[in-house]
């Protein structure tokens, strides 16, 4: 089968596209043949072996461990292992496959069944595929702490990408008034989303600003929990996701004191993959959420995917199209 291969660290141009051997599904296991993935920022981080802590699951000096990148993946079970249950040939999957060694920039891979959730059929496997990690990411940090109450003030710091996007269209289906922050070039989509304000960063400082909100969820963490915490209602809730690795530690050392000396509560998400997928394949289905897709690239072309990635620009997800949907009885 066809796989994008890394064997160092390094720049989107290490990834090269090999011949490899199509993996065996164990007896706990199935085999994906996958349609569709999606690019994650773990993906980037993992290519470029940063930070260096996340060497301990690929490989110090180079990548042993995992070679193929891709955690999200929509498409066909091919074959069960004989003591997977949970599905059977031709079903239509999607998950998050970051548990069980990545593997999704490639024609098949095989995983634990509990890392999957059978595909909405509305959906195309793009469109799934953009889903798994953000979506799940997401709605975990609108569920920190507690539920988020309808006419909540949300505020949701890089709203414009893939996981924003989202969480913009999830806050709002509970009923949230959503704030929406990001560049320049990405205020007409969050308006779009349905986002009820929006602030430009690069042109306000909304920690600065007087205004107080019922709950931060912060995708791209660069300024200080306690400038975060200026800007926390009474009783209020700030989750990180997303981020500066230095900004993220930051939150799990001083969060738990902050939140102890007062109200507010702070602190990073621990991402539990695939928890409640099914709950968002219901949202999925009901068109309250929709992923938004900026990019399409086809498998020999996850390198230049990655280079859009990296350029921090991209509104929304860059997919990896293995399969083309108009191949596979699937709407475009």
């Amino acid at each position: 089968m066809k796989a994008i291969v890394y064997h160092r660290y390094g720049p989107p141009e290490v990834l090269q596209l090999e011949e490899v051997e199509q993996p065996i599904p164990g007896d706990e296991e199935v085999l994906v043949k996958v349609h569709a993935s999606s690019v994650n920022d773990w993906d980037w981080k993992l290519l470029n072996g940063e930070p260096f802590v996340n060497r301990i699951m690929s490989g110090w000096r180079r990548p042993t461990k995992i070679k193929i990148l891709g955690l999200d993946i929509a498409g066909r079970i091919e074959a069960v292992g004989k003591n997977a249950t949970q599905f059977q040939a031709g079903d239509e999957v999607f998950g998050d496959i970051s548990g069980n060694g990545f593997g999704g920039f490639a024609e098949y891979v095989c995983t634990k069944e509990n890392a999957l959730t059978l595909k909405p059929a509305s959906l195309t496997f793009e469109q799934a595929a953009a889903t798994p990690h953000v979506g799940v990411l997401g709605l975990q940090g609108l569920r920190y702490k507690g539920e988020i109450q309808p006419g909540q003030k949300v505020l949701i710091n890089g709203a414009g990408g893939g996981m924003g996007t989202l969480v913009i269209q999830m806050a709002k289906s509970i009923g949230a008034e959503v704030t929406g922050v990001d560049s320049t070039e990405k205020l007409d989509l969050l308006r779009l989303l349905g986002a009820d304000h929006v602030i430009d960063y690069t042109q306000e400082d909304f920690t600065r600003t007087g205004l107080r909100y019922d709950r931060i969820i912060d995708v791209a963490a660069y300024r200080s929990t306690f400038a975060y915490r200026r800007a926390l209602a009474p009783r209020g809730i700030y989750a990180v996701i997303g981020g500066g690795m230095g900004r993220i530690m930051q939150t799990a050392f001083t969060g738990p004191f902050i939140s102890l000396l007062g109200s507010k509560k702070m602190g990073p998400v621990m991402h539990k993959p695939n928890k409640d997928l099914a709950f968002i394949a219901g949202l999925l289905e009901s068109g309250k959420v929709k992923p938004v897709i900026e990019s399409r690239y086809p498998l020999s072309e996850v390198p230049e995917a990655l280079r859009q990635y990296g350029e921090g620009t991209v509104k929304g997800k860059i997919v990896i199209t293995v399969i083309p949907d108009n191949q596979t009885g699937q709407p475009g």
